[in-house]
């Protein structure tokens, strides 16, 4: 029965945001899977706008999982370098490029289990390529945005993207889970941001469970809502009477 509720609160969101944001899409620029596959990598603690400023040159340079695999560190790194923790991420692409080669002939493999055994490739990413590159739906991509807005919404109890991910692939269709990571991150860099949400502008306001929305529709903060404790005045100390 609560799932049942909770499936019919989702659907209604997942409804509202896509006439909201009928444009909702992954925001990486990408031409193939092998692509979208290292932007995505490199996204990690990133924002996509820099992710798309740096893979222009890194593409132009190494079109393919065979022109990556062979490439040297430092000059992986140079291109990378704004993207941050550069270093690792170069490691994990271009080993990830070798995987590519030494075991799916150069191309992404459309198995989400082969695709979380290359470097760098956990269960958001393997979602992100397989979802947008393929349409093949085996998970629900869980970023900070997804984090952060389904728990406000009241989907989901969990905090960790594990849990979360179980929880909503209960209570979303199938064939939406693809489309609700895009829905929700594009919400949640658009109306519902970490520190300062809009909630007085947010089209899904009414269904929303967080208990703070309407203070920050008033243009209060999370702070007000918690006056200070008054201070008890310290009992005077009495001093003993002297004896005479």
């Amino acid at each position: 029965m609560k799932n049942t509720r909770l499936s019919a609160r989702a659907g209604a969101i997942l409804d509202r945001l896509e006439k909201i944001y009928p444009e909702a899409d992954c925001e990486l620029d990408y031409g193939s899977a092998f692509e979208l596959l290292i932007a995505t990598i490199l996204s990690a603690q990133c924002t996509d706008k820099r992710v798309n400023a740096v893979t222009p040159p890194l593409f132009a340079r190494y079109p393919d999982a065979a022109a990556l695999a062979s490439a040297k560190l430092p000059e992986v790194e140079a291109i990378i370098r704004s993207t941050g923790f550069f270093r690792a991420k170069a490691k994990s692409i271009t080993a990830c490029a070798q995987a590519l080669v030494a075991n799916h002939g150069g191309g992404v493999p459309k198995d989400f289990d082969a695709a979380v055994k290359l470097r760098g490739v956990g269960r958001k990413t393997a979602s992100v390529v397989l979802g947008h590159a393929y349409g093949i739906a085996e998970g629900i991509a869980v970023d900070t945005h997804v984090l952060r807005l389904t728990s406000r919404l009241g989907l989901t109890k969990n905090a960790d993207p594990i849990n979360v991910e179980r929880d909503l692939m209960k209570i979303v269709p199938k064939e939406r889970w693809v489309k609700t990571t895009d829905l929700i991150i594009f919400h949640g860099r658009r109306t519902c941001d970490a520190r300062k949400p809009r909630c007085g502008e947010c089209g899904i306001f009414d269904l929303c469970a967080w208990p703070s929305k309407q203070a920050f529709a008033h243009g209060e903060s999370k702070a007000k809502l918690r006056p200070k404790a008054a201070v008890k005045p310290k009992p005077a100390i009495r001093k003993a009477k002297e004896q005479s």
